[in-house]
């Protein structure tokens, strides 16, 4: 399983809302298009994206009243269920709220609140945690660096933000 998010235009949202079909095509593209790209302006978390929300919000699955637990797993449903659940919408306030929240946490606080064996315990995809590596350093924080930098973008430009574990 893996996450991707995509920032929506003014337009881009207004469509999306009009006919939820148009969701898969804005966030996989052509997909009958073997040599085809993730569209742009697109973020792919790999499977980091598990880690990175459990460092977020301390649980597996709840959001929680912080706009940042909202990041990886908020926004409303719309589209198609893709295997992992429909899509997710996060509108241009929301947008706003995340990367406020975002900014306003370090590496260093996210690396305090990373532990191996809880992560493990909780059962945090992919389960690497145990495995004696530091995957805080070499993948879940440059994905954090990327996840902020996209909303930060998506924030700044007025954006919504389409989300998807597929």
């Amino acid at each position: 399983m893996v996450w991707i998010g995509r920032r929506l235009s003014a337009d881009e949202l207004r469509e999306v809302l009009e006919d939820p079909a148009k969701v898969d095509e804005l966030l996989y593209g052509d997909l009958d298009d073997d040599e085809a790209e993730m569209p742009d302006p697109a973020l792919d978390l790999d499977k980091s994206w598990h880690g990175i929300h459990y460092l977020l919000t301390g649980t597996p699955w709840e959001i929680g009243s912080d706009a940042a637990g909202a990041a990886i797993l908020g926004g409303d449903e719309i589209g198609e269920d893709g295997g992992y659940g429909p899509a997710r919408l996060l509108r241009p306030d929301a947008v706003r709220g995340i990367a406020a929240a975002l900014d306003g946490l370090s590496i260093e606080v996210l690396r305090a609140r990373f532990d191996p064996q809880a992560m493990t315990a909780a059962d945090i995809y992919p389960t690497i945690w145990a495995d004696g590596i530091d995957e805080f350093d070499s993948y879940l924080a440059p994905h954090f660096t990327e996840l902020r930098s996209f909303y930060r973008t998506a924030a700044a430009g007025g954006q919504a933000v389409l989300l998807a574990i597929t």
